[in-house]
Formats: C-alpha cells, structure tokens, sequence
C-alpha cells in the first residue's frame, strides 16, 4: 500500500516553484503546469494538494495585502502548506460575522495535513475569501464520509467550525475577488495538467507491465498501447496550448481554451482507463498491483463537476470562431 501523505511531503515541493506569484507569462504558466504534471503522473493525491497549494499562494499574492503576502510567502517558505477550501457543507454553508466562524466545508482536501485554508463566504452577496490559520483556528474534521474507491490519501473530508473566534485580518482582497476571471474558470489548467499527468502514469505502469510479463511483442497489446499513448498525448498538447493562449487581455479565448484541455484531458482519462484495464486484464484489480492506485485516483479524480459543460463551451467556441483547429 502507498504510504500516506505528510506535511512534509507538501511543503517539500515549495522550493520547486519559480515563483508563488501568478506566472509572469505564457512560458512561465507552461512551466508551472509541467511540474504539477510531474507530480501527478508520480503521485495522483500529492498532486491534488500542491495543486491547491499553488492556486492558495496565487490567490494570497493576487488579492491579499504586502503584509498578509509577506507573511504568506514567508509560511510556505518555511514548510507551511495551503489549501482552497470553497464547497459549502449542504445545509450548513460557513458564515462570518467579523469575529467569529459557524458552519462547515465539504471536499476539505489536505484535512489535517495543511497548515493553512483559504476558504469562502458569502458577504454582501458575492463570495469573500478568508485565510485561516488552521493551529489557531482548528476545525473539527469529519472523516467519516470520505469512503471513496480512490484519492483516499488526498483526506478530503468535512470541515466543521462551532462559534470559532478569529482574527479580523482574516480577509484577502474584497468580495467578488475569487470568482474573478480568467483566474477562477481559466485556473481549472492546473488541475487538468495534475490529471494529464496522471494519465501518463497509466501508460507508465501499463508499459511496465506488459513488458515485465513479455506480453509487449504481442501485436494486440503494442496496438493499446499505441492508443494509450496517443490519448496521453492528446491530454498533454491540450494543456500546454492553453497555456500558449493563456491572455489577461482576451479573457474570452483563454476560457475556450481551458475549456477545451479540460474535455481533452477528460475524454483521455476515460479511454486510458478503458484500455489499461483491458491491457492488464484482472491483476488490474489486484490492490497490490502498482497501476490500481493510479487507476482509481485516476477516476475519482475526473469526476470533477461539470464535464458535460465544458463540452457545451468547446462547442460554443467552435460555433463561434473562437475555437479553430491550427497546426
């Protein structure tokens, strides 16, 4: 069984980022979505929490003030890591009165392993974002629902806080800041990269096993493995062009784009699974065998919401013109 995640394990992957701003430009944002596609096709769960780790400190940069970015920068720096916890618990959303916490957070990933959440609430009608400090202001965690088939490691469960008193200087940037776009949709890309990443990692450990059982020279295997590599790439080239059209300029375009690696990595992620498993055949299911983990993370993974609506967009785009197949 893989070992569980750690802060250490986090935090350890800090010193590899170029910046803890927001890429700088389209080559900066490329590098920045190959290695979280590094970390996803060695570690599917990991690579779910850096990526909320880089979209936090983003954030902090982009909306918090000098002091709360300093302070920020200075925590990740020296082994802190962040989180974006923004699903409302059904019934039951957080709420904040300028002194005190009550409600809760549903898909808290990271739950005990971060040292720090920024998480939303609904403050004259728009969504505020709120950095906490989760040593001082310590949720009650639920971890009774998280029994899923995959990403068990990435401890995604239930965030609870009960009349939780906390400090004013809670707030980054004003309400409306997080769902301001290209950064809220168009930040999907990280994911999609940790996901295409992942789904390197299943034609990694199919290759290994078909070589390792001398089923490689079978002419039916070399075929899947043809088509496993053709969708991983596919997955791969979307991400890296949207990042070539990554604009803060034409913020129409740069959303297709994101919504067009987002289906490509989708519809990628569903094949791969398909032909690895037939490529494999029953030891697939085997949980001792290495590409089990990464086929269930895998799928619990693209689950995330919304696949048909990017489709529709795509194909909004298409319609439109801003979408057009180029070499």
């Amino acid at each position: 069984m893989t070992a569980p995640l750690t802060l250490a394990s986090i935090a350890g992957l800090t010193p590899k980022l170029e910046s803890l701003n927001d890429p700088a430009d389209a080559h900066a944002l490329l590098r920045l979505l190959r290695l979280l596609y590094d970390v996803g096709r060695s570690d599917v769960p990991l690579g779910r929490i850096f990526e909320g780790h880089v979209d936090a400190l983003q954030i902090i940069s982009r909306y918090g003030s000098v002091e709360q970015k300093q302070r920020a920068d200075a925590t990740a720096r020296d082994g802190g890591a962040f989180g974006v916890w923004n699903a409302d618990q059904s019934g039951e959303p957080l709420t904040f009165d300028h002194a005190h916490l009550n409600g809760a957070k549903a898909f808290a990933s990271g739950a005990g392993l971060l040292t720090h959440a920024l998480v939303t609430v609904d403050v004259e009608g728009a969504r505020q974002l709120l950095l906490l400090d989760l040593q001082q202001t310590p949720p009650e965690f639920d971890t009774s629902w998280w029994r899923v088939s995959g990403m068990q490691r990435s401890e995604t469960h239930r965030a609870r806080w009960q009349n939780v008193a906390v400090d004013a200087d809670i707030c980054i940037g004003k309400p409306g800041d997080y769902v301001r776009e290209p950064w809220f949709s168009g930040g999907a890309i990280r994911f999609a990269a940790v996901q295409a990443g992942a789904i390197a990692a299943v034609v990694d450990h199919t290759r290994d096993h078909l070589v390792a059982q001398q089923r490689d020279s079978d002419p039916h295997q070399r075929a899947r493995l043809a088509d496993l590599y053709r969708a991983a790439q596919s997955a791969a080239d979307a991400v890296a062009q949207a990042a070539e059209h990554w604009s803060l300029t034409d913020i129409a375009a740069t959303l297709a784009h994101v919504s067009a690696a987002r289906a490509a990595v989708y519809a990628a992620g569903e094949t791969v699974l398909t032909i690895a498993q037939a490529a494999i055949g029953v030891q697939a299911m085997f949980v001792e065998h290495p590409v089990n983990a990464v086929l269930t993370d895998l799928s619990t993974y693209l689950r995330q919401p919304g696949p048909d609506a990017q489709r529709d967009r795509v194909g909004e785009a298409v319609a439109s013109g801003l979408l057009r197949p180029c070499l």
